[in-house]
């Protein structure tokens, strides 16, 4: 079996909740301290051994490309003002052998469609998909890490799953378990809290299989009018090819304000600061 060698970024989102500062540089790229978002996250999908990495953008995103090359410039002035070590931490963002790669969303239709715009780049293989607004802080092995040792040992698509009590359930698509631990009969996107199959919700890490790329091109508009990635995997979920990890870190949703912020104070407070 097939190791996880690529991951998939939808970053070609507006960044509404965060507006104005959204209006011109992605919302991947606010800082937690003096890293943004989509750092993070590359580096958990580079810690799981994938080299490979396929951004998603859209318009206004080209500031992700450039966070991610080279910049001469700002190089030869960290050198110049004997600034040695913060030059050198600038130009090892990545190690050298991960590759960068760009794909353009011309037209946000959902998280799903994203997906597709990717499987080209992906081919015909197993890959990761990481959310960067999910902010999964970890010490030894990422969520990514864990899902792709998941996925080596029975080969079925695998969702990383919280448990999430109240109203908050209908923000996130919700698994029905199986009877079986880790089993996941279906995932139902944003139900309401009433008609919720479970208190498990999908978060934003995942391992898919390169059939998913049929069944989005098939998939009809669903939830907001998009094309859902949980009614693709809800399809597979009824062919019992669905698993579920639970999350063990903590976890902080940096497309709200207040779990951003939160993510900071908990940088910040590992930090010293």
């Amino acid at each position: 079996m097939a190791r996880i060698t690529k991951a998939v970024f939808p970053v070609a989102g507006f960044g509404t909740r965060f507006l104005p500062a959204t209006k011109a540089m992605p919302k991947e790229l606010l800082p937690i301290i003096d890293k943004p978002l989509i750092q993070y996250a590359a580096e958990e999908a580079v810690d799981a051994g994938i080299d490979t990495l396929i951004f998603v953008t859209g318009r206004n995103k080209r500031a992700i490309e450039d966070h991610f090359d080279t910049n001469q410039e700002l190089d030869a002035h960290l050198r110049l003002k004997q600034l040695h070590k913060k030059a050198d931490e600038i130009k090892q963002i990545l190690p050298k052998n991960v590759d960068c790669l760009f794909v353009r969303q011309a037209e946000q239709l959902g998280l799903g469609h994203a997906i597709l715009c990717a499987e080209k780049a992906v081919g015909n293989e197993p890959f990761a998909v990481l959310l960067a607004d999910d902010f999964l802080p970890y010490e030894r092995e990422g969520s990514t890490a864990q899902l792709c040792n998941a996925f080596l040992k029975n080969n079925k698509t695998q969702l990383m799953i919280e448990r999430v009590k109240g109203p908050s359930i209908s923000k996130y698509g919700v698994i029905k378990p199986g009877k079986n631990a880790n089993d996941v009969l279906g995932l139902v996107e944003k139900p309401s809290i009433e008609s919720a199959p479970s208190q498990w919700a999908s978060i934003g890490r995942y391992i898919l299989k390169p059939e998913i790329f049929s069944l989005l091109k098939k998939q009809e508009r669903g939830h907001s009018g998009e094309i859902q990635l949980a009614d693709a995997i809800d399809s597979l979920a009824l062919q019992g090819d669905v698993r579920s990890v639970t999350l063990s870190s903590p976890r902080f949703d940096c497309g709200t304000v207040a779990g951003y912020i939160n993510a900071i104070r908990h940088v910040a407070n590992g930090m010293g600061y």
